[in-house]
């Protein structure tokens, strides 16, 4: 995990920098891939500290994280099972309008 955690500071540093020289030479391009680079840097710190946490939490109380997912997979079927029986009016073809 710390790997992925240390890989998102490394971008962000590197975006950092990047960002810097596009400021010092004009070019707005740098400055833009400077941007995303940072914020990719930021993202995947962010989601190595959310996997921490639930690894963690799951191991800590696992029949909560067993009810969560049951929970969640419910209203996921719910959702496709109501989906499922509305007719789909989009999909018409063309050729079949007056």
């Amino acid at each position: 995990m710390e790997t992925t955690k240390g890989e998102g500071v490394m971008k962000e540093v590197a975006g950092n920098v990047e960002q810097a020289a596009g400021d010092l030479l004009g070019d707005a391009g740098m400055q833009v891939s400077g941007a995303a680079r940072e914020l990719t840097g930021k993202a995947q710190q962010l989601y190595a500290d959310f996997v921490e946490v639930v690894r963690d939490t799951t191991t800590e109380r696992p029949f909560a994280a067993l009810a969560i997912a049951a929970g969640v997979g419910f209203v996921l079927g719910a959702l496709r099972a109501a989906n499922r029986s509305r007719p789909d009016t989009s999909r018409s073809d063309w050729r079949d309008r007056d």
